[in-house]
């Protein structure tokens, strides 16, 4: 359901503008594949969201396969999806979930609640010059992986 509504970006040159342009908005960026099912899960999430937050927040779809986006792929370390990516004029945006991960958000979100919560705590943030924000869920509902660094 989300991929139908939510913008796909295929390119890096579409992922630049949209970091690039999004101004005094959370730019909120899904990296993942439309046929893998937690991503589908989120993107249900997402697209249910997406009008409640659309005064602060703009959601879309970066689509991991296309050739061009593996930049970004590289640059931000996913390795597993979905992974969600937050930016707020053009800077990078950061959250600290108890996770060893600030750069992203790697998991679905239990609810669409649990999304607004989140993206609204981040608008707050940016809103006062924070680069990273403290994640507003308690610990029961967020998403735990055991991650391991590459060339650490």
């Amino acid at each position: 359901m989300g991929s139908v509504v939510l913008p796909t970006l295929r390119r890096k040159r579409e992922v630049d503008a949209a970091i690039r342009d999004t101004l005094d908005k959370v730019l909120v960026l899904r990296f993942g594949r439309a046929s893998d099912a937690a991503c589908l899960q989120l993107d249900d999430v997402l697209a249910k969201s997406s009008w409640d937050i659309s005064k602060f927040a703009t959601v879309a779809l970066v689509d991991m396969d296309s050739e061009e986006i593996q930049v970004y792929v590289d640059y931000f370390d996913i390795t597993l999806v979905p992974a969600t990516i937050f930016f707020f004029n053009a800077h990078h945006m950061k959250m600290d979930s108890g996770t060893p991960d600030h750069t992203k958000w790697i998991g679905s979100f239990s609810s669409k609640q649990d999304f607004i919560d989140v993206v609204e705590a981040v608008f707050r943030g940016a809103m006062k010059g924070k680069l990273i924000v403290s994640c507003p869920l308690p610990p029961e509902r967020i998403p735990r992986f055991q991650l391991l660094f590459k060339d650490v």
